[in-house]
């Protein structure tokens, strides 16, 4: 029977409320590791369970320092031969962005799998002990080692990069890249032989404080261009732009654009559209911008901190050169 590691960092599947019809006036990460696997007792039927408490969060809250803390867990997990593979449990909020960063950093063939919940423990009819249960049976199937980090949720496995929150009650709450998800459950199954295992791509800092800041910046019609030359006065290091449709960016910014890029400042074109990839146009040869690809914008923006935070321009270059696609 395989080991494996939970580490709980709070969300709502972990929540509690005082009625159990209330899927909304909760309190995220009111329970513990302890309690979330008193409700799976199955999971004793598939794996022998290492749990701990990392920290109890409501995922909006979630900041650049707790990657690094969860990161660090991670990888020497990874590195633990007794240790077969682990299921990190999390809000759904912010999900998306601490998924890439463990992709991007960590270093491991093992199974790393998060999984959430959309309505709290203590609600009828709760998602999280089953999502718990699933995740688990990723994390300890053999077919799921090489694949990098993944996210179980809602009877479907998708790959970290290209993953992204698309409603906000349902509980098929997660979209993964234009291909979809990559496997399904019961029993865990994948559509495709596992390619080559993803190397690491950049090495974490030690420190928060070692992450730039970088901005997103949401353009509707009419958006004033003189957000770019806001947030780069304000320390931004980096931009990513959610733009409408495939990218699309209006003529109006198109100077304050090419301006922060004479200046140094990454700027990513990514798009406010909910699926779809963005691909390289003219315009990015000629501004010097960089498309996204199947990345969210809010990945893109993980991707961009790290890169920055490593000072690998050949890595940047590789990773944005025609929008990266998982």
């Amino acid at each position: 029977m395989p080991t494996l590691a939970l580490i709980a960092t709070g969300g709502t599947i972990a929540g509690a409320a005082a009625s159990a019809t209330d899927t909304t006036g909760y309190t995220a990460g009111a329970l513990g590791a302890d309690a979330l696997l008193a409700a799976v007792p199955q999971l004793a039927e598939i794996a022998q369970i290492r749990a701990e408490q990392l920290f109890k969060l409501d995922s909006k809250d979630m900041e650049p320092g707790h990657w690094l803390a969860l990161g660090r867990r991670v990888q020497a997990l990874l590195d633990d031969d007794a240790i077969d593979g682990i299921v990190i449990t999390h809000g759904t909020d912010t999900l998306e962005e601490t998924a890439a960063f463990l992709q991007l950093t960590l270093a491991g063939t093992k199974p790393v799998v998060l999984t959430a919940a959309m309505r709290p423990a203590t609600a009828l009819s709760a998602d999280g002990p089953m999502n718990l249960y699933n995740a688990a049976c990723v994390a300890a199937h053999p077919d799921s080692a090489g694949r990098g980090t993944l996210v179980s949720f809602g009877e479907a496995i998708f790959p970290a990069l290209g993953l992204r929150k698309c409603q906000t009650h349902r509980l098929d709450a997660f979209a993964g890249t234009s291909a979809g998800a990559i496997g399904r459950h019961d029993p865990v199954r994948y559509f495709a032989p596992a390619a080559d295992a993803p190397a690491r791509t950049f090495a974490a800092p030690a420190d928060a404080a070692a992450l730039p800041r970088v901005d997103v910046l949401y353009v509707g019609a009419g958006t004033p261009p003189d957000l770019v030359d806001l947030v780069v006065a304000n320390g931004a290091r980096g931009i990513v732009l959610a733009l409408p449709g495939n990218g699309s960016l209006p003529a109006a910014w198109e100077s304050p654009v090419a301006a922060a890029v004479a200046q140094g400042i990454p700027v990513i074109r990514a798009s406010r559209a909910g699926m779809g990839a963005i691909g390289r146009k003219a315009l990015d040869a000629r501004l010097g911008t960089h498309p996204t690809g199947e990345l969210p914008a809010s990945q893109a923006r993980v991707a961009l901190m790290l890169a920055l935070a490593g000072g690998d321009a050949t890595t940047l270059a590789r990773l944005l050169a025609d929008g990266y696609i998982p």
